[in-house]
């Protein structure tokens, strides 16, 4: 996550709002709650407001960092923020009520590891727990075209690496970018229901550039 560390202050400036998704599935939540990929901190933050304790945890220790700071800011008492890998995550099982996995999925490089992010969201809610996660769509109105033209180039198709450029930086993240077909299809290989799935347009004017999904983890009778 090196280069998450990198442009850390850079990308908070970039970052200073909340989703409106993310709110209204915050609006709903109570008790023990997760911000998995929380960066800076946007949705922890009401996310704390609404439940009895929240967890931020992401992959960068810099973006740990600043997530903590604005934290103590808000001078809220009940968060807890830590580093670690979403792929492994060091809490126990059936742990939280609610959680959110926003624009962060997609910046784990490997089909089998992404699952594995879902499978470790499934293990630590709750049964009947829920979820909300987003991922970058594949079709949106910037990116269209490069897939299209290199549609058999590569063994997992939406693969990309793309730059930060702000402040004078030049710095690649990986990210994968899926279709809604794509994003469906893990979440139930993961083992979780969708409670519903759509896209957005943030950015983009003709297609959408985001998708998203209400997940739970079903009830064993």
């Amino acid at each position: 996550m090196k280069e998450w560390d990198l442009i850390a202050e850079s990308f908070d400036t970039t970052r200073r709002y909340p989703w409106k998704e993310c709110l209204d599935f915050i609006k709903e939540i109570h008790g023990i709650a997760i911000d998995i990929g929380c960066g800076n901190a946007r949705h922890l933050i009401p996310m704390a407001e609404k439940c009895k304790l929240a967890v931020g945890i992401d992959a960068s220790i810099r973006m740990a960092e600043i997530a903590y700071k604005k934290v103590k800011e808000a001078k809220l008492k009940n968060v807890a923020v830590i580093c670690g890998n979403a792929c492994s995550l060091p809490f126990k099982d059936n742990f939280f009520d609610f959680a959110l996995f926003i624009a962060s999925l997609h910046n784990i490089k490997g089909r089998e590891n992404r699952i594995k992010a879902l499978e470790e969201l499934k293990r630590i809610l709750k049964p009947g727990g829920k979820a909300l996660i987003s991922v970058w769509s594949k079709w949106q109105d910037k990116w269209r075209k490069y897939f299209i033209k290199n549609i058999f180039r590569w063994k997992e198709h939406g693969d990309i690496y793309i730059p930060w450029k702000k402040n004078g930086m030049n710095i690649m993240r990986f990210y994968h970018l899926y279709s809604m077909r794509e994003f469906r299809k893990d979440i139930k290989k993961a083992g979780l229901k969708i409670e519903k799935a759509w896209s957005v347009k943030k950015k983009s004017k003709k297609y959408a550039d985001n998708h998203f999904a209400v997940v739970s983890k079903t009830i064993q009778k």
